[in-house]
Formats: C-alpha cells, sequence, structure tokens
C-alpha cells in the first residue's frame, strides 16, 4: 500500500525542500495540483521549467536577468553615481518591487577576490555613494568595514541601510542589537 501513492509522496517531498514549506503544506499543495487543479500544476511546471531555462545572473551586477546584463544594468535613466550592495538577488526585487531606489545594485555573493575587483572596477566606472543594504548583524558590520576599506583609495561616501525598532513592535520583543542600534542612532524629532 506504501507505493500506491509514491509519485504524489515524491511531489509532497520535492515541495518540502522549498523554504518555508513544511509537509502539511506541501501536502495540501500536492492534493490541490493533482485533484482539484491539474491545469494550476501544469502551469506551475511549465513556468519552472522556462525559468530554470532562461534567468542567469547579471554578469555586471549578479542579479537576475533573462540576458547577460539585467535590465536596471542598462537602463541609462538610473543613478549610476549611487551603488546599492545587497546579499542575494532577491532583495533586488524586494527594492524595485516597492520603487525603493533608483541607483544600481551589486550582489555581494562572497568576499573573494573576484567580487572585491569586480566592486572596484564598478567603483572606477563614476560611483560616488555605496549604500549597504544588509541584514544587521556583526559578521555584515565586519563586511562594510572590510569593504570600506579595500576601497579607501577612492573618493566615495558609505552609507547604510538603518535599522533599529521596527514600526509597531513593543520594546520588550526588540532584540538587544537593534535596541542598542536604535539608542545609538536616535534622530531629533
Amino acid at each position: 500500500m506504501n507505493n500506491a501513492l509514491e509519485k504524489f509522496n515524491r511531489l509532497v517531498d520535492a515541495l518540502q525542500e522549498l523554504p518555508t514549506i513544511g509537509k502539511k503544506s506541501a501536502t495540501r499543495l500536492s492534493y490541490h495540483m493533482i485533484m482539484n487543479d491539474s491545469f494550476v500544476g501544469m502551469r506551475i511546471s511549465h513556468a519552472i521549467e522556462d525559468a530554470l531555462g532562461s534567468l542567469k545572473k547579471c554578469t555586471d551586477c549578479g542579479g537576475m536577468s533573462e540576458d547577460e546584463l539585467c535590465y536596471i544594468c542598462t537602463d541609462d535613466g538610473r543613478d549610476a553615481t549611487l551603488l546599492c550592495i545587497v546579499e542575494n538577488a532577491k532583495d533586488i526585487l524586494l527594492l524595485e518591487e516597492n520603487g525603493l531606489f533608483d541607483g544600481k545594485y551589486f550582489v555581494l555573493d562572497s568576499l573573494d577576490e573576484f567580487s572585491v575587483s569586480k566592486l572596484e572596477s564598478l567603483v572606477e566606472e563614476g560611483v560616488k555613494e555605496i549604500l549597504f543594504a544588509l541584514t544587521p548583524s556583526i559578521a555584515n558590520d565586519a563586511v562594510i568595514l572590510y569593504i570600506e576599506d579595500k576601497l579607501s583609495a577612492c573618493s566615495i561616501n558609505f552609507s547604510k541601510i538603518a535599522q533599529g525598532v521596527p514600526t509597531g513592535v513593543s520594546l520588550e520583543n526588540i532584540d538587544l542589537l537593534s535596541l542598542t542600534r536604535a539608542l545609538e542612532d536616535r534622530v531629533r524629532v
């Protein structure tokens, strides 16, 4: 009897490999695609296949693209003097979806020599300010200091996204690092 639903169970297992999808959600999604709306499953299957076959990293910024260069890197209307360093391409999607930034991006996958030299060449092309949009942490603070040191010979400004107490969250639910930063970076009202 266990092998009777082997393909269904393989689908559930495959969906469980996605972030934030547990066994219950994977089972619910699988059941819906198989028993309620097989066209949804087919559309998802084709969309995944199409995306895997055509999406790749932009050779300049490391973001997602269907071409060698992404639409942001080829957009002459963007502020090329402003460079936002993010942790992954997903961060670019978030900032772009909300229209929060009009400069260029750089995905910092690692601090290897290739990434740093690529960043240095972008700075030499006219970048005047680097904005760090990294998850606040002690490790990322070290990354920021490292990059600032590597680019110290360049005449550029460095900034990072503000951090502290999120709107609507009581102080008792704030981690110590965020609360400390909020107090240190307080602003006049």
